[in-house]
């Protein structure tokens, strides 16, 4: 692995802060074709360079030294199951794809690539609040919800002799 850090290192400090201010989702980034723009020739002068694998559900990103063979390797979990607004499934997978592969190579080349916000924002302490004591009308109706669970009398019979709200109405129809 000698030769691999060593040109990692050197390539390291060549390599300027790279931020072309992409816009997105309230941050700015570089966006991959900028980063290969400014990685790729540094890259090549170093002996360095990389593939990203899709596995399975996971990106793998492999950094090597072309003449030693020399690797290292990341592996990235793309998340599943996350819906964007105005987006199909194929569009979701694809903006997941490119938003891992920015973040595992700027990490495993241990580059910046967009403007750090992070430490921007101010923490958030939780509010504590008690718990409200239910009211003698919902203690009534959560014994009559009960009931109704418990064949006692049905959901209409309570409809029928009781004005609801619409909440306590929504909820009857989940029984």
């Amino acid at each position: 692995m000698k030769n691999l850090f060593k040109s990692l290192a050197a390539f390291q400090q060549e390599v300027p802060v790279i931020h072309k201010g992409t816009q997105g989702y309230g941050y700015s980034y570089a966006d991959l074709p900028k980063i290969f723009e400014v990685i790729n020739p540094l890259l090549q002068k170093h002996g360095l360079g990389f593939t990203q694998l899709i596995n399975g559900q996971q990106i793998v990103t492999v950094l090597f030294h072309s003449e030693s063979g020399e690797q290292i390797d990341s592996q990235t979990d793309i998340p599943q199951g996350v819906q964007l607004k105005g987006m199909n499934d194929f569009q979701v997978l694809g903006s997941a794809i490119t938003y891992l592969r920015r973040y595992a190579l700027s990490s495993i080349l241990g580059i910046v690539t967009d403007k750090d916000v992070d430490a921007a924002g101010e923490q958030v302490k939780p509010v504590k609040t008690e718990a409200k004591k239910p009211t003698i009308q919902a203690e009534r109706f959560l014994k009559a919800v009960e009931a109704i669970r418990n064949g006692e009398f049905t959901a209409e019979e309570l409809q029928a002799k009781f004005q609801l709200t619409e909440l306590q109405q929504k909820a009857l129809l989940l029984l």
